[in-house]
């Protein structure tokens, strides 16, 4: 180990006893890519301080191998019946939600919040904790795409587009090199900022971001569009896909009037805003198809329909097929 990089946390590294261990649940579907970026700091710091600084337990809840988000599948240490209660806990689940616990896991993990263990959620792990009713009045995250449906199932939880939310005994990270970004800010606070800047350069990490920094590019670089009006209101119809905001409403926050809203959509993004809010819509009911069991029912009430008959028409004139039929082409390939 380099004496530069010693000197930055030695005092630290020698007063720990034992390695910091966190336990990570994998889900099926879970997102390998988060994973990966969650767990791959901590072996770089114990390589670079040429000691056990960390360590990491897989579980499952059934004892048996995981399939990940890629198809790869993943053979845990133990089950959550022959695991002892973890210290620290990270769920690892998939893209987008796939549905709530068994009462069988429901219970356990709040097992492990009596027994006072510091539990966390990676990409969409949250889904799970919240269902088992340990985030109400918490501020976590989730991907950006898992949010709008996020909120309108658990409105009791605090839920923010930032990379990662680490407090007393919750953490949450968006997924992705988010999991990368919460394992650097973990490192710097365990053993100092000269450790995890050498961490970051080994992963060719030019810098841990900050927690509040966008998931997401800006919508003027995403689209190109520099219209304070028209920013905010594409901003206003991204925020509420599930209870549409009417174009009233829409125009009345922006502090425009619903002609001059339109003219901006029609001279700026070629599209009237009932057509772009619309395809916004649709673009997440495919994304949901494509990526979730849930029914065709639940989809076109997540994405504002308010009938699955309305719903299917409008996706077969943006599409050109029905939901059902893109499901099935999505799962055969």
């Amino acid at each position: 180990m380099p004496a530069s990089l010693a000197k930055g946390f030695e005092a630290r590294m020698n007063s720990a006893a034992t390695p910091a261990t966190t336990s990570y649940l994998l889900i099926d579907g879970f997102s390998m890519m988060a994973f990966v970026a969650a767990t791959e700091p901590f072996r770089i710091a114990n390589r670079l301080a040429g000691a056990d600084l960390y360590a990491w337990r897989l579980l499952s809840e059934s004892g048996g191998a995981v399939a990940a988000s890629n198809g790869m599948r993943v053979l845990p240490d133990a089950g959550i019946g022959q695991a002892a209660i973890p210290a620290r806990l990270a769920i690892c689940s998939g893209f987008l939600e796939a549905g709530a616990p068994s009462r069988a896991l429901a219970r356990w993990l709040r097992r492990c919040d009596a027994a006072g263990a510091v539990l966390g959620g990676i990409d969409t792990g949250c889904f799970a904790l919240a269902a088992a009713g340990l985030l109400d009045g918490r501020r976590v995250t989730l991907h950006w795409e898992s949010l709008p449906a996020f909120r309108e199932r658990f409105p009791l939880v605090a839920a923010v587009e930032s990379l990662y939310e680490i407090g007393p005994r919750r953490f949450s990270c968006a997924g992705g090199m988010a999991a990368t970004d919460m394992a650097l800010a973990g490192i710097a606070a365990d053993h100092g900022p000269v450790l995890a800047r050498a961490v970051a350069e080994q992963l060719i990490h030019d810098r841990a971001r900050d927690p509040d920094a966008r998931q997401r590019q800006s919508i003027v670089k995403r689209l190109g569009i520099h219209s304070p009006p028209l920013v905010q209101a594409v901003a206003l119809m991204e925020n509420h896909l599930e209870t549409p905001l009417p174009l009233a409403v829409i125009a009345r926050r922006t502090a425009r009037s619903p002609r001059q809203l339109q003219r901006l959509f029609e001279a700026e993004l070629q599209a009237t805003p009932g057509a772009w809010y619309r395809r916004l819509r649709l673009d997440h009911a495919a994304t949901l198809i494509e990526e979730t069991d849930r029914s065709m029912t639940e989809i076109a009430a997540a994405s504002g329909f308010a009938s699955t008959t309305t719903f299917s028409r409008a996706f077969r004139q943006q599409f050109g097929v029905s939901p059902s039929v893109w499901r099935y082409r999505r799962q055969t390939g």
